[in-house]
């Protein structure tokens, strides 16, 4: 069942964010985080009109939906936001990434976002093609600005309209 969180889901999301950061080119991260490193993060997104879902299998978080801020503070783009997704490692391959975009978008479009902006290492094969199931396109190609240790990739901009632009 997808959820809004809750403050207790916090250690479980920062662990499913830790595996994206070990895996490398999920996240541009490359150290782990710790509880305290994203509890501003966290508390934001539980008190604001940018909420953060889980995906709870029987009390266990699988996996997680942010909707964030496009470039915070620039009015001109308040129906804009920036989704992520993750999911933990022991649900890969069982849909839960797809249900998780499906209900974010849902939530995006009953909140009044106008336009969704996912932004991707182009290693991230996965979540690419997730994203185009959805109907997103690359609207942005930022090359080889990524270096994991050597390992040079380039950041994506994947975007999607959810309504029409020239209605309030």
């Amino acid at each position: 069942m997808i959820r809004p969180a809750k403050y207790d889901d916090i250690e479980s999301v920062v662990e499913i964010y830790n595996q994206a950061i070990d895996a490398h080119f999920q996240t541009a991260y490359m150290e782990r985080l710790t509880v305290a490193d994203r509890e501003e993060w966290f508390r934001e997104h539980l008190e604001s009109a940018y909420p953060l879902f889980v995906y709870d299998i029987d009390g266990v978080v699988a996996g997680w939906f942010s909707i964030s801020p496009y470039r915070s503070g620039r009015a001109a783009l308040r129906y804009t936001v920036e989704i992520s997704y993750f999911v933990h490692n022991a649900y890969f391959n069982k849909g839960i990434g797809s249900q998780l975009v499906e209900y974010g978008l849902r939530a995006c479009r009953a909140l009044n976002y106008k336009t969704a902006i996912a932004i991707i290492l182009d290693k991230n094969k996965a979540s690419i093609s997730l994203m185009e199931k959805f109907g997103f396109d690359m609207w942005a190609f930022l090359p080889e600005i990524a270096d994991f240790d050597g390992v040079v990739c380039s950041h994506l901009y994947y975007g999607v309209k959810l309504a029409d632009s020239t209605t309030q």
